[in-house]
């Protein structure tokens, strides 16, 4: 059996007063409608058509070839929308499963599961429903005495009675598929908002005498449909939620999962250990028995195996095993870090390689270079690698020494085993094991610092008269 998706996604969402079309708002580092995409994706849907209307290329260059896509040029309602993949789908044989491009947290398992029933009772539709303690908004499930579904009723559509219901219509199904288009054929818009309602198709299949199916998620939270900031909030939050009770039971503690910040993109490994405060966003993919945090901010980040990062952000970086960060350190785009190296307090590193068991402790900017291994970088140290037009490279040869509070003029070389000598300015190359020393020689004047104070105080007196 063919299972494919469709995906509504052409509404604006007026409702989020935002420039950016609804589908396209966020949740956990991916916009809505990428979530639902996966979702079909994982659900082992063969293909999937979103209907675009409102920032139709957005959406677009978002997704890319993840999708093929139908134009609902005007919103007249959902039947509309999925009419429009219609030159495309009509002929295929097999099920069809529509989702709205902004309900993120529905789950392939459930969407499987939905599939399932409606292949095992022989339904022309089923109805992905949910129970809600409040359930405004949201379509009614109206079942008869025996439980079987009669009819769906839009909120604003309902009877007193109608509005009681607390099932509701999650706006999910699936579909014979070639059931569903000839049906679609048939919907009229003769409502209260005079459009054409996919939920009419349920009562079009069942008049013609087919069987309607419909699936209770154990999960209400997958039907939450995201239409303001205040939803858009709240389905951050379980997904949130849902994302940290993953990595859980994967192998992964946390030490105060509520404030944890993780993307749904990022992976980790077995027996790391993350610490509150902790934002993990984009790309990023952590070893095992790592330590993560305090208040560590990682975007798009690889660590290797038993690192540690505290307190410290890191965009665009790559550490090897066992390497130390922070706190209060700065790993800009570009960096890369072998095996067991340190990176202390104050630092900033951008676009710079450095082999391993090399340290830079604290209170540097290392920035357009290669170090080696072994090297000792000491507090202070500033390659100086932009000449305001320019970006130079600073070379630093294995088992250096770079004293404390010397700078290194680029483009520059600092040779294998090479000391520069604390309170340097470089701007020559230093061969293999030479010894640098770039600063002028201390003169001692005896007691003439009471001459500079008494020289200040006179200043000051005549600047206060």
């Amino acid at each position: 059996m063919k299972k494919m998706a469709i995906v509504l996604a052409a509404g604006q969402g007026k409702r989020m007063k935002s420039k950016l079309y609804k589908v396209l708002h966020s949740v956990c580092g991916k916009p809505m409608v990428e979530h639902v995409l996966d979702t079909a994706r994982r659900a082992a849907c063969e293909r999937t058509v979103v209907i675009v209307g409102h920032g139709a290329e957005a959406v677009k260059a978002t997704l890319g070839d993840a999708a093929e896509y139908a134009l609902q040029a005007e919103q007249l309602g959902t039947g509309h929308a999925v009419l429009q993949a219609a030159p495309m789908m009509e002929q295929e044989e097999g099920v069809t499963v529509v989702l709205c491009g902004d309900t993120p947290l529905v789950r392939a398992e459930t969407v499987n599961e939905m599939v399932d029933l409606h292949t095992r009772i022989g339904a022309a539709a089923t109805i992905l429903t949910a129970e809600f303690a409040e359930p405004a908004g949201y379509g009614r499930i109206v079942r008869g005495a025996d439980g079987a579904v009669l009819r769906i009723v839009e909120h604003k559509d309902c009877s007193l009675e109608e509005a009681a219901i607390k099932e509701i219509n999650t706006g999910i199904y699936c579909f014979d598929n070639r059931m569903l288009f000839e049906a679609l054929k048939k919907v009229t818009n003769n409502n209260a908002q005079g459009e054409y309602y996919l939920t009419d198709v349920i009562g079009i299949l069942q008049q013609e005498g087919n069987t309607i199916g419909a699936y209770l998620a154990s999960d209400s939270a997958e039907a939450l449909g995201v239409n303001d900031r205040i939803a858009l909030g709240e389905a951050e939050r379980l997904m949130k939620a849902r994302i940290n009770r993953g990595h859980q039971l994967n192998g992964v503690t946390f030490i105060d999962v509520d404030n944890t910040y993780i993307e749904a993109t990022v992976t980790i490994g077995e027996d790391t250990i993350i610490y509150p405060g902790t934002v993990l966003r984009g790309q990023t993919a952590i070893g095992s028995d790592c330590v993560i945090g305090p208040s560590a901010d990682l975007n798009d980040t690889i660590v290797g195996s038993g690192s540690t990062v505290r307190q410290s952000v890191a965009d665009g970086a790559e550490l090897g095993e066992e390497c130390q960060v922070g706190p209060f350190a700065y790993l800009r785009p570009g960096t890369k870090l072998g095996d067991y190296v340190k990176i202390g307090d104050f630092v900033e590193i951008k676009n710079t390689t450095i082999g391993e068991h090399s340290k830079v402790p604290h209170l540097s900017y290392v920035g357009d270079a290669i170090v080696g291994k072994g090297v000792n970088i000491g507090c202070g140290v500033i390659t100086a690698n932009y000449d305001g037009y320019n970006k130079s490279i600073t070379e630093i040869g294995d088992n250096a020494f770079v004293g404390s509070n010397s700078n290194l003029i680029a483009p520059v070389k600092i040779g294998s085993g090479a000391y520069v000598v604390a309170g340097s300015t470089i701007t020559h190359n230093v061969a293999d094991n030479d010894l640098a020393i770039a600063r002028e020689r201390q003169v001692n004047k005896p007691g003439y610092a009471d001459k500079i104070r008494s020289r200040a105080r006179s200043k000051k007196d005549k600047d206060t008269e």
